[in-house]
């Protein structure tokens, strides 16, 4: 397999810092070879990525959303965790949630941003399944939050 950090720094990220829980939770939990990764929120170098999808944000502004919220959970994946990406076997399941106007019905486009960027970066082994929901609103106002199972 491709170096995942390097695969990252050709989309153009790079791994960020774990960001610390804001209320009465644990950024992962692990059990065995199974690690939970509590849900991450839109949230880059620049601050929250705020918006509702359907309203003030487009499916392409909420894929990129969704990208920052996936590079979230590696971050807690390795620097809590302490598990290198190399070393992940399976991303079994995400679920994401994605801040929505009442019509909006394209919450799996949005859920892409974050599914395609784990095939790009960890091939087979970030090949998931999953579930997108639209839901009126997440902390701090963000556009996008996902939580993680991961098998490593």
């Amino acid at each position: 397999m491709t170096d995942p950090i390097q695969k990252l720094r050709e989309y153009g990220y790079e791994l960020p810092a774990a960001k610390a829980p804001v209320a009465s939770y644990v950024p992962i939990t692990r059990s065995g070879n199974l690690i939970y990764v509590s849900g991450q929120i839109s949230i880059g170098e620049a601050g929250v990525v705020e918006g509702r999808l359907g309203d003030t944000m487009n499916v392409q502004q909420g894929g990129n959303a969704a990208e920052l919220a996936i590079l979230n959970v590696l971050a807690h994946i390795v620097h809590t965790a302490g598990v290198q990406l190399q070393d992940i076997k399976k991303i079994l399941k995400l679920t994401v949630l994605v801040c929505s106007a009442d019509d909006f019905t394209e919450q799996h486009l949005v859920a892409n941003g974050a599914s395609n960027l784990l095939v790009a970066i960890l091939g087979e082994n970030g090949k998931h399944a999953r579930a997108a929901f639209g839901v009126t609103s997440l902390p701090f106002g963000a556009a996008v939050e996902i939580d993680a199972v991961v098998e490593v």
